[in-house]
């Protein structure tokens, strides 16, 4: 979308009076991006920054979305009466819709003029997450990946003195030590109801299990694998008595000292240690139980250019570059708990940083289990994101949860039925 504002009220160009060269304006670009409690600060630091390196160019944010959901229903919508904004930041997962409905720009033009663009961080693993038919669509901002979080005061007073759980078996049975020991707290939350279907992709992914088959068109997480997923699930609701909790309410009862394990993306890090300060000792480990060949879905998201206008986009990639590359990308780590997706923030200006902050640097740890936060294709997208939701809350609201075979089977039949029909038939 264009906001070109002239420094002249008259004038559309550069204009020469009494011989004296009058500069044409500056540009405004505006921006828009999701979960303003984790990212607020980030876009403030960023912001500065890149306005006091790019004088002629001003960044006006937008109202941030409130999930990754609300960011593409909002953006599809806006796209209908042209009131889109410059920059976009959409969830991984997100990016799809956009570049199939022909609303986001390609990068690759911008990216040809680069001297050394790979060079500056941008690594292949990271654009893959934003790359569609062989050309790049989006700059990754923010990478997560599902970790553990451990209240350490609870885990002790429950007498666990091995090593964090590795396997899911293992979780369960400290939740029942949790429990044994007498402790007023929940022992558990597992981040079923995350935006996304995240966790649901993260125990398939663990056993490298993708959503459909090649084509797109068959379900394919209704096999033995899908199977494990689905019990393992409900083993731990059951065997842990994990509350029917809302997100937002689970990690306040986490920070506030009330839950022993919190499992959930590493990007509310930050938040979590700020709001448990003093209260309790916060520990971090690695997801548990990913099988050999397995891996875990990368969260977070990208940033993709909307506009149209050449001075426009021009500005929109200049401030993308510079939110992706250097020190934008750092701030992403030191004030959030999301990895930067740079690989020169990573291992030159944020070195020093993990090896001072060990929970931020668990995530890390995981990089190479990185896959993809898959996106279901088709104008169905998101309502087969809510079939999978509402199938798993069925069983974490105790309704089927004995019947973890019956509900996958629902969940798959409904799904087949939402996805694009095969050519030909």
């Amino acid at each position: 979308m264009r906001r070109t504002f002239l420094k002249s009220a008259v004038a559309a160009a550069a204009l020469t009076l009494a011989g004296t060269t009058f500069a044409a304006a500056e540009t405004t670009i505006e921006v828009q991006y999701p979960y303003s409690h984790l990212f607020k600060t980030t876009y403030e630091k960023i912001i500065a920054d890149f306005e006091r390196d790019n004088p002629g160019i001003t960044v006006k944010m937008r109202a941030a979305y409130e999930s990754y959901e609300d960011g593409s229903q909002t953006v599809l919508k806006e796209a209908i009466t042209n009131r889109t904004p410059d920059i976009t930041f959409q969830g991984l997962n997100r990016q799809r819709i956009l570049v199939e409905k022909g609303i986001a720009q390609s990068l690759e033009p911008f990216i040809a003029k680069e001297a050394a663009f790979e060079k500056d961080g941008y690594h292949k693993a990271m654009l893959d997450l934003s790359t569609f038919n062989d050309r790049v669509y989006g700059l990754p901002f923010s990478v997560s990946l599902p970790v553990a979080y451990y209240n350490m005061d609870i885990v002790k007073k429950a007498g666990w003195n091995k090593e964090m759980p590795k396997t899911w078996g293992e979780v369960i049975e400290l939740c029942q030590a949790i429990k044994a020991s007498g402790q007023d707290v929940d022992t558990m939350f597992w981040g079923w109801n995350i935006t996304g279907n995240w966790f649901w992709q993260a125990l398939n992914w663990s056993r490298n299990n993708p959503m459909l088959d090649a084509t797109e068109t068959k379900v394919n997480f209704d096999n033995d694998h899908g199977q494990w997923a689905m019990e393992t699930f409900a083993d731990l609701v059951k065997g842990c008595d994990m509350p029917n909790s809302e997100w937002k309410e689970a990690m306040a009862n986490f920070s506030a000292g009330k839950v022993g394990m919190f499992f959930w993306s590493t990007s509310a890090l930050q938040k979590i240690t700020d709001d448990s300060a003093g209260l309790y000792t916060l520990k971090t480990d690695l997801y548990p139980d990913v099988a050999q060949g397995g891996g875990l879905p990368a969260g977070g998201n990208a940033g993709m250019i909307l506009a149209t206008d050449p001075v426009q986009a021009e500005a929109a990639w200049k401030f993308l570059k510079y939110a992706t590359s250097g020190q934008g990308a750092a701030y992403v780590a030191q004030t959030t708990g999301y990895m930067p997706p740079n690989k020169a923030a990573n291992e030159i200006i944020l070195k020093d940083f993990y090896q001072k902050n060990p929970n931020k640097f668990t995530a890390v740890r995981q990089l190479p289990l990185l896959r993809d936060w898959y996106a279901f294709p088709g104008e169905n997208g998101l309502k087969i994101t809510k079939v999978i939701e509402d199938g798993m809350q069925s069983i974490v609201s105790r309704e089927r949860a004995d019947e973890p075979q019956a509900v996958l089977e629902d969940i798959a039949k409904d799904t087949q039925k939402l996805l694009p029909k095969a050519s030909g038939s």
